[in-house]
């Protein structure tokens, strides 16, 4: 039988991803870089290409190492627990290198079309038209791996600020910000509060005379460090807090989750207080923020009604007089290449598991890492890749164009009346629940119970430990061996760049004190069982 070829699109994380699954089953996979490197927006870049997504020099990743990694590939157990970008660079490069990636790689390739082969109703074939050093190539592809991420289009809504043109000082988009050394000594606006606002403005304030951070509805703030010193998803993110989620009311876990956060700061004291619950919309990651608004650095502020020539005006009626303004207003979807094809894109909002336009004829085209999960990127859009390589194979089926579009009602419909109406949440899953639900398709969801037979110590440690993505190479298509040992020596590699000078101490230690809160938790559980049984007998 002759091999399958498929097309990547984008050799960022989640294109390379997508090469390596296609590898792993046996198919051809070609992938298109329109940049001179691997990596998408995590390769810092001081003066990036004109049009181009870029990132700051200092900026971090919002989730920890062990919760990020692809499923088969740990971070070495030196390196940090969050990632200066400089370090998700080096990590991306071994794994290529590891996986022999780069020679399925072409770079200055930059996708102009994707259409339909003519006979695409019974082959599912694909036309691709390349250009490369000018000169334009049509390809033809079994496959088609739509791996451009959501950071393509900036957003930048300067109709919804009135003034904007007239403003004499510098204004720009986040993604063109690179370093705090063209503010120092300004008085600086940064619209937006989601993570890149928040950083911007932190970063920023150490320089600058004076920065606003301007919120239309505010928000909620958490930090990396959680509990006893230990990354927040690593604590928060386990098979067993998941279960409590679902057995306790959404109000309970809201109140909870706010409690706790305000017992860090206030957050109606510090002008963040938002209008939404904690579970409605994405919370912001921050760990400086509070500490730069309680030294003044920062002035938080409402929304900007208008700009002046020299000012902003915001909704409360202040002024303040300004140097700069900074967008920090998110991105939009972009895939021009698909100009051509109404129906996928008149569906690219309405995607089945978000991956796979339900209405096509043949299900040979993928969306990967084209959502925006509470948790980590690089192990949901790999394991939509792996589910995508066994659909393009025919090993796994898809259900009908009907039954996928209620499928697609019936999330909607759930996001809406979970979430506030915002395009940051358009596309949000929580974590746990997607990588299962994908992983049920694939065959590759740990199944706990059977664990508890065979290895209790490996069941304990995915059901209380923290749900990393190498849970999801315990079985099914993909099995990798070394899955069982990478769970049990988690959290070895989380303390491992932690001490870096040994200390005597009698206290417990942070892992020692999860027993303690797991008891606790069980024994919660029971009371409230009992007042909620009490109650119906009533």
């Amino acid at each position: 039988m002759q091999v399958k070829k498929i097309a990547v699109i984008g050799a960022g994380v989640s294109g390379l991803g997508a090469i390596k699954s296609c590898l792993e089953e046996g198919l051809e996979p070609v992938c298109f870089e329109k940049s001179n490197d691997i990596g998408g927006l995590w390769r810092y870049e001081k003066t990036p290409e004109s049009g181009k997504p870029g990132i700051y020099k200092s900026l971090t990743c919002n989730t920890s190492k062990e919760m990020t990694a692809f499923s088969d590939y740990p971070f070495p157990d030196h390196y940090p627990n969050y990632l200066h970008n400089s370090k998700m660079m080096e990590y991306l490069r071994m794994y290529t290198r590891h996986f022999g990636l780069m020679k399925h790689i072409q770079f200055l390739s930059k996708v102009c079309h994707v259409r339909k082969h003519p006979d695409f109703s019974s082959s599912g074939q694909w036309n691709v038209v390349v250009e490369t050093d000018g000169k334009q190539k049509t390809y033809v592809f079994d496959g088609i791996m739509i791996c451009t991420g959501h950071y393509t289009e900036k957003y930048l809504p300067l109709k919804d600020f009135p003034g904007i043109k007239k403003f004499r000082g510098l204004y720009l988009h986040s993604w063109a910000y690179k370093h705090p050394d063209n503010f120092v000594g300004k008085r600086v606006v940064v619209v937006g509060i989601g993570n890149s606002g928040a950083d911007v403005a932190g970063e920023i304030s150490r320089v600058a005379e004076q920065v606003f951070l301007s919120t239309r509805r505010g928000a909620w703030i958490w930090n990396r460090v959680w509990d006893n010193g230990n990354p927040l998803d690593t604590t928060l993110f386990t098979r067993y807090n998941r279960i409590l989620e679902k057995i306790f009311p959404t109000f309970m876990i809201n109140r909870w989750v706010e409690n706790k956060l305000n017992a860090r700061f206030n957050h109606a004291n510090y002008g963040l207080w938002p209008q939404h619950r904690f579970l409605s919309h994405q919370a912001t990651m921050s760990d400086d923020l509070p500490n730069h608004i309680i030294s003044g650095r920062i002035l938080v502020k409402p929304n900007v009604k208008e700009f002046t020539k020299t000012s902003a005006i915001f909704e409360d009626g202040t002024e303040e007089n300004i140097d700069a303004v900074i967008f920090a207003t998110g991105y939009t979807f972009s895939f021009p290449f698909l100009e051509d094809n109404s129906e996928i894109l008149d569906s690219q909002h309405s995607m089945f598991k978000f991956m796979f336009p339900p209405q096509l004829e043949k299900p040979t085209l993928a969306f990967i890492g084209i959502l925006q999960p509470v948790g980590a990127t690089i192990p949901t859009s790999e394991l939509q890749s792996r589910w995508a390589v066994q659909v393009f194979k025919g090993l796994k089926k898809l259900p009908s164009a009907s039954d996928m579009i209620a499928d697609i009602n019936r999330r909607r419909k759930k996001m809406e009346k979970e979430f506030v109406k915002s395009s940051r949440d358009t596309h949000r899953v929580r974590y746990i629940d997607y990588m299962d639900e994908i992983a049920s398709e694939l065959g590759a969801k740990p199944n706990v119970f059977s664990l508890f037979l065979w290895d209790t110590k490996l069941a304990r440690e995915v059901f209380y430990g923290p749900c990393t993505p190498y849970q999801y190479r315990l079985q099914g298509p993909g099995k990798w061996t070394g899955a069982q040992k990478a769970i049990l020596t988690q959290r070895d590699r989380i303390l491992k760049p932690l001490r870096t000078r040994m200390v005597k101490h009698t206290g417990p230690s942070s892992f020692s004190l999860f027993g303690v809160k797991v008891t606790c938790a069980i024994f919660c559980l029971f009371v409230f069982m009992l007042v909620i049984m009490q109650v119906i007998g009533h």
